[in-house]
């Protein structure tokens, strides 16, 4: 442990701390149920202040990496058991970006699920409020630069959370919010293909009409056909390095 660690010069000394311990943990460098060394060792070893290195152990809990147990001290968990969502997007920024085929699929898979009953109950829900800023949106899409990845990354993430928020569900938005950094990390490599935003539009323009019209199963239909169109590109280019092909 002592060489894997090296001593922290940064601003932002808590997130650097939280990176350095996670990747301590996610090489299995410390196995599951091993202890990490107390925290004034770790201070020492980082190079920062205790309460520094608490409060990273303090997130590194909150995640499902470690258990801080009294009078025993922090302790390696399974993640795979214990893990929260917040772990997804360490997981991809330990492996640089990367997506084995394994978490490719689960992601997908998740997505498809919650996505079209997300926009099953937003036709039923949809509010003539939000239905304005579903086409606040699409003028927005019309408008918008094919080349400007973090335009076309922010507006996609805007619409899918707008069909959450059109649920009427107050949880919905949050699970979606919560998952933001790794949707928004697979969405950028997805629009760096310019081919594909022309169809991601047209498929927006339709759930739209659907939304309009309150048609429930049409709604989930061309959901499905939209995250379809996603998860086809992704298998085909999105490689074990993170990025396409």
């Amino acid at each position: 442990m002592l060489e894997l660690l090296k001593p922290v010069r940064s601003d932002s000394l808590k997130e650097i701390c939280v990176a350095r311990l996670e990747e301590l943990i996610l090489s299995g460098a410390v196995k599951v149920g091993e202890k990490l060394a107390p925290e004034r060792d770790l201070a020492q070893q980082l190079g920062v202040s205790r309460p520094i290195v608490h409060e990273a152990l303090v997130d590194l809990a909150a995640k499902g990496l470690v258990s801080i147990v009294p009078r025993v001290g922090t302790v390696v968990s399974d993640y795979t058991r214990e893990g929260s969502l917040a772990l997804l997007t360490s997981l991809i920024n330990y492996r640089h970006g990367a997506l084995d085929a394994k978490m490719l699929e689960g992601l997908l898979r998740m997505r498809m699920l919650f996505e079209t009953e997300n926009a099953r109950q937003a036709a039923a829900n949809r509010t003539l409020e939000q239905m304005e800023a579903f086409y606040r949106i699409a003028f927005e899409e019309s408008e918008a630069d094919f080349e400007n990845l973090e335009q076309l990354t922010r507006i996609d993430f805007e619409f899918h959370l707008l069909v959450a928020m059109a649920t009427g569900n107050l949880l919905y938005p949050m699970m979606l919010n919560s998952f933001k950094p790794v949707y928004t990390n697979i969405s950028r490599l997805f629009f760096s293909d310019p081919a594909v935003v022309a169809p991601v539009f047209l498929f927006h323009r339709q759930l739209i009409s659907t939304l309009s019209d309150r048609d429930e199963e049409q709604a989930a239909m061309v959901m499905y056909n939209l995250l379809k169109h996603g998860e086809i590109w992704a298998k085909t280019n999105l490689s074990s390095q993170g990025g396409p092909r």
